[in-house]
């Protein structure tokens, strides 16, 4: 049988698009507040929900004993337990499921020898970038359990920037069985688009950071951060020393998230005026059109969050939009490199 065929290709993609729904689903669980729900981590039966009122008392009760619950929503009911339960739940499921998703068919394939040797130390580097999610995904709610009632913002970009890593690595993977061939290379612009995904990159680790601060909820104006001020005097005064504001500092972090906003943008219309002068493949002129476009999009999608304080749909699709703008970018980088 071939080896690299179209049945690894399918896999990949399954995988891809699993990343995709956790990466939503997680979004979900964030801005729902609903992450810190499930305090105990049982890789097998943790995977069966509370299934009777003994139960979900009992798991209401360890709920609890945490600072969530005892600083946060001590008037919480039964049944708004069980809401963001939920979340946390399907969350960690489909984290199990990714994991079934890679090993089984890869065991599968090794046996049936359809993976190349290229492959094959590709997929153990993503094993190895799936199993380094799950585990920073444990250590992300293992900070929230301690004295504060919330995750670290740190471990959160770190679980979440993971995340869009290896599913970005994922499809690198897949694209490169699904395009063989070599390209023509303009080694300028591909160095160029390099840069410009290293700055998405930062975006979404800024992204990630906004999200663990909280700091969607104010400075809720555009484009200034209140309704005169393009810089808000709080961006430099939180904390001590300055440089702190800008990793540690809500309008600090905001205002980053903001400036590498403009920043992504103008690299984007960048590359699509260089490579709109060159003769271009039409894979390569697809990558470089849903650029422009996504970024557009993506760009529309943090400012109208922005205003509206991070309505749960507004949030959640902004979050997508990144996932998108970085396939994008992904597949465009990929139609420049040999």
């Amino acid at each position: 049988m071939k080896k690299d065929n179209k049945a690894v290709i399918y896999w990949l993609l399954i995988g891809c698009s699993l990343i995709f729904i956790m990466v939503v689903v997680g979004g979900i669980t964030r801005l729902t507040h609903s992450g810190l729900s499930i305090s105990n981590y049982k890789l097998i039966s943790g995977t069966i929900p509370p299934m009777n009122e003994i139960e979900w008392n009992e798991a209401f009760d360890l709920y609890k004993q945490y600072p969530e619950y005892q600083k946060l929503n001590n008037t919480f009911t039964l049944q708004e337990f069980k809401d963001i339960y939920f979340w946390e739940w399907i969350h960690r499921v489909i984290g199990r499921f990714i994991g079934l998703v890679f090993i089984i068919p890869f065991i599968y394939f090794l046996i049936q020898k359809q993976l190349s040797k290229s492959t094959i130390k590709k997929a153990i580097i993503l094993l190895v970038m799936g199993g380094l999610q799950g585990f920073l995904g444990w250590y992300m709610v293992k900070s929230g359990l301690v004295n504060r009632p919330d995750v670290s913002h740190y471990r959160l970009a770190a679980h979440l920037t993971t995340a869009f890593l290896t599913f970005a690595y994922t499809f690198w993977v897949a694209l490169d069985l699904m395009f063989p061939e070599r390209k023509t290379v303009v080694k300028k612009l591909r160095n160029f688009i390099r840069i410009g995904l290293v700055v998405l990159i930062i975006q979404i680790i800024y992204g990630a950071f906004v999200a663990g601060l909280d700091a969607g909820w104010i400075h809720n104006h555009w484009p200034f951060m209140n309704e005169s001020k393009l810089v808000h005097e709080t961006v430099y005064l939180e904390q001590s020393p300055t440089y702190l504001n800008f990793i540690e500092g809500k309008s600090g972090v905001q205002f980053v998230h903001r400036t590498l906003a403009y920043i992504v943008v103008i690299f984007t219309l960048s590359i699509w005026y260089r490579a709109k002068r060159m003769k271009l493949s039409s894979f390569q002129s697809k990558g470089i059109n849903s650029l422009l476009i996504m970024v557009g999009i993506q760009f529309l999608l943090g400012v109208l969050t922005l205003i509206y304080a991070v309505p749960v749909w507004l949030g959640v699709s902004h979050q997508v939009g990144a996932f998108i703008l970085l396939s994008a970018m992904i597949f465009t980088l990929h139609r420049f490199t040999k």
